[in-house]
Parts: structure tokens; sequence; C-alpha cells
């Protein structure tokens, strides 16, 4: 991955503001990789107090959507076609951090996946798997 591509995921994520309203962070990326952290805050938690599959949802998608754009061109921006979530346990702990991967890589169609963990004093439970495609979008959409 160019240090061009590293600057533009990076600003794409300074600028979402549902991964704000969460406190997550961009970790870390690579070459058809990504790595997002949100806490499971008091406003992101489920009846049950364990963070709420919306939470688990958005960073696995966002993870899963950068680690594809690590792959387009400078110019190029992608968008979630669709994307299915497996949730395999309650996400309790103190944080959720999303892996996002490249699966298969496509000039249109790019597959890609995420698997989410709950972490809690280093210690990190696997709480979801997510799979989806995701295309490129030469403007934002309107």
């Amino acid at each position: 991955m160019t240090p061009e591509i590293d600057a533009k995921v990076r600003a794409s994520f300074a600028r979402q503001t549902m991964m704000t309203t969460l406190g997550a962070e961009l970790l870390d990326l690579g070459k058809g990789t990504a790595r997002i952290a949100a806490p499971i805050l008091p406003g992101s938690r489920q009846q049950q107090d364990a963070g709420h599959a919306a939470l688990t949802f958005a960073i696995g998608d966002s993870a899963a959507g950068y680690a594809a754009l690590t792959l387009f061109e400078p110019d190029d921006e992608i968008m979630t076609v669709e994307m299915k979530i497996n949730l395999l346990r309650p996400a309790v702990g103190d944080r959720l951090i999303a892996e996002g991967r490249v699966i298969k890589p496509g000039a249109r169609i790019t597959v890609v996946q995420a698997d989410v963990f709950a972490e809690t004093d280093g210690v990190r439970k696997q709480v979801a798997i997510l799979q989806g495609t995701m295309i490129p979008v030469t403007q934002s959409p309107q």
C-alpha cells in the first residue's frame, strides 16, 4: 500500500461521523486489511448491557470497507453493496475490535470479511463475523 492510499483511507475514516459518534479509532491498515476499535459505551449497549449489534455491525462494515479501499486507486471511493452478519455471542467487554480483510478483490465487486472481537483486559472473544461485497464509486452519492 502506498503512503498516498494510507493517507487517503485515514482521511476518509476521519470524515466518518458515525465512527466519531461511536468513539471508534482506526488502529492500523495494511494492503487489503484494516483494524478498527470502539469502546462499548453506555450509549451503545442493548437492554442486557452488552454492546448493541448495530455497534458490532458498524465497525465490522467499516473495517471491511476500508480494507477494500486500500486496494483501489487514489481517486476511487467504495460503498457497501451488501453485508451479512453472524452474531456469535453477546458483545460483553470494554471495547470491540473489528479486523477487516479482502477475500477476493475485483474491478467492480470486491468480497470482504470482518471478524469482530470483544476485549477486556487484553482478552478477546469473537462476537461476530461479517461477509459482504463492496463496489467502487467515482463520486459521492447524492
